[in-house]
This record gives structure tokens, C-alpha cells and sequence, in this order.
């Protein structure tokens, strides 16, 4: 038998650690507090702010469904829904949120040049409206929820179709 030589354990030093500067200090509840009051004051506009980025949201839609093909005009309308995507919540209407978030997908979000047929586009786009105009706001809405989960459904089957059309053949 051989002998085996002794194993050497090497522990690199924890540069990030210091660069950070240890531990995070405690999360300063009065501040919070007053941040959630400002919020609260501010509240009172949000119907008028999720008007208007719903309207910035109808306005690219006209641009894209007038240009199909024009990829500034979908990169405008996926903009439009990626605000909203991330503004509907705090505004209340979280239904709106997750339509977004599915137009976001179908506009290149995370699965890049994905070709949905305008058809659907346009009833992301519709569903946002309806919400808005209807006051549906709470994800408890049994109407809203139904047609969230049909949007989401749709959109999952079209994403899936396409990449696996595109991914290579073994």
C-alpha cells in the first residue's frame, strides 16, 4: 500500500463580509410606520394613477394593433404592462397585476420572441380594462380569478408550444 499524503484544508478569507460591513442593522419600525402613513395619504390617488396607466396601456395596444409587425410598438406595449405588472398591486387591483404579468410573458419577458396570436394580446389587454373599469380588485373576485386563470392557462400552452417547436432535435 501507498501512503497517502495529509489533506490540507484551505479556508479563503470572506471578502464580502467585509466589503458589506457585517450584519444588517435592525429594520427601523418608525420608519416603516411612517413610510405605510405617506402610503396611506397617497392612497386616494390611486384610482386616478391606475386610470392613467391603463390608458398608456389602451394607447400602446392601438399602436401594436395597428403595426403587428413593428417590434417598437410591442416593445411599447409590453413596457405599458410590465408598469402595470408591478403598479396594479400597490393600487389595489392585484387581478390586474397577474394579467399583466401574463402579457409581460407573451411579450418577451422571460421566454424572449414568443409570437402569440393578437387575438390573445388583445384579451390581456381587454381583461385589464374590464378590471379597472369594473373596480374588480380583490383576488377573491370568483369572475376575475376564472378569467386570470383561463389567461394564464392560454398563455402557458402557447409558451410551452413554441419552445418546445424550437428546442433542438436529439
Amino acid at each position: 500500500m501507498s501512503k497517502q499524503k495529509p489533506i490540507e484544508v484551505i479556508t479563503p478569507p470572506n471578502m464580502l463580509k467585509t466589503k458589506v460591513g457585517g450584519a444588517l442593522p435592525a429594520l427601523d419600525q418608525r420608519a416603516i410606520a411612517r413610510a405605510e402613513a405617506a402610503l396611506e395619504k397617497m392612497s386616494g390617488q390611486f384610482a386616478d394613477w391606475i386610470k392613467e396607466e391603463l390608458a398608456r396601456l389602451l394607447q400602446a395596444w392601438a399602436v401594436y394593433e395597428k403595426n403587428p409587425g413593428d417590434d417598437a410598438a410591442k416593445i411599447e406595449l409590453h413596457r405599458c404592462a410590465h408598469d402595470l405588472k408591478g403598479l396594479a398591486p400597490t393600487y389595489g387591483y392585484p387581478l390586474v397585476g397577474r394579467i399583466c404579468a401574463t402579457l409581460c410573458k407573451l411579450t418577451g419577458d422571460e421566454y424572449g420572441d414568443i409570437r402569440a396570436p393578437d387575438r390573445l394580446l388583445k384579451a390581456h389587454v381587454d381583461a385589464a380594462n374590464a378590471a379597472v373599469v369594473g373596480k374588480i380588485k380583490g383576488a377573491e373576485h370568483p369572475v376575475g380569478l376564472a378569467l386570470v386563470a383561463e389567461l394564464e392557462t392560454q398563455t402557458k400552452e402557447i409558451i410551452a408550444a413554441q419552445t418546445a417547436a424550437e428546442a433542438p432535435k436529439a
